[in-house]
């Protein structure tokens, strides 16, 4: 069986920036939100370190920004179920120059912070990817998430990735929007790709722990393919005709 946008587990299409609001979110944060999400690859005998250091180093700062409203909120998340990322650091702005800008502010921020120290951050945790979304839908901007988060990063065909979006929007937005007004999951999201690499959409969730998470998503499935005849949904299978999928813990979150 194919599967919708938080298909295995878990974030965008292109749309110029004030045609729409994004889907599925309040009023209040009709603004545009773009994500600036970086992939790290760790080495696993050491990433737990690597988790203390953002606790020590990372933290502080960031808490800070999203304080003086340099981002509107970030978050580190450590690889549960999944492919070869093992850690995820993220912030969020209302603009694509407002992410790179942060980036900039947060680096000198750190370094000022540390006094020019290397913490062995870097030998921990030594490659990584970069991706920017723009967030599409969902309910996920402001406020705590879940600690336990899904997501599933599709390969999309670039071509006739507006209308997955219009799908997602239309038949499995509700659905999900269903399950946390019941109480099922506690965020979910929808995004589409910036910059970056081979994954064009991304779909998030997440949950209070790994078994409400799980239970929802079957729920959610179910009630989707139900009949094995929604054929918008079979459509969008075959829109975005293969994904990656991996569960998140979330170790760090702050929002503004």
């Amino acid at each position: 069986m194919k599967q919708p946008f938080i298909g295995s587990v878990c974030g965008l299409a292109l749309v110029a920036a004030g045609v729409m609001a994004p889907f599925g979110v309040s009023a209040q944060d009709e603004e545009e939100t773009y994500i600036y999400a970086t992939y790290f690859y760790c080495k696993t005998s050491m990433q737990e370190k690597a988790d203390e250091l953002v606790e020590k180093n990372t933290k502080p700062v960031f808490d800070a920004a999203v304080k003086d409203g340099t981002i509107k909120g970030w978050g580190w998340l450590a690889h549960h179920t999944g492919g070869k990322w093992r850690r995820i650091q993220y912030h969020m702005s209302d603009s694509v120059g407002g992410l790179l800008k942060a980036q900039e502010t947060l680096a000198k921020r750190s370094e000022e912070a540390m006094g020019g120290a290397d913490d062995g951050f870097g030998e921990i945790c030594g490659a990584h990817e970069d991706y920017i979304w723009k967030l599409e839908g969902g309910n996920g901007i402001t406020g705590d998430r879940g600690k336990a988060a899904m997501s599933v990063y599709h390969v999309c065909d670039i071509g006739t990735e507006d209308r997955a979006d219009e799908i997602a929007e239309k038949v499995f937005a509700p659905v999900y929007d269903k399950a946390v007004a019941d109480g099922k999951i506690t965020s979910w999201g929808w995004s589409s790709h910036m910059v970056g690499g081979e994954y064009r959409r991304l779909g998030t969730m997440t949950a209070t722990d790994w078994d409400a998470l799980l239970k929802a998503r079957g729920e959610i499935l179910e009630a989707i393919y139900a009949d094995g005849e929604n054929k918008e949904a079979q459509e969008f299978s075959a829109i975005c005709d293969s994904h990656s999928d991996y569960l998140w813990e979330v170790l760090q979150e702050g929002r503004g």
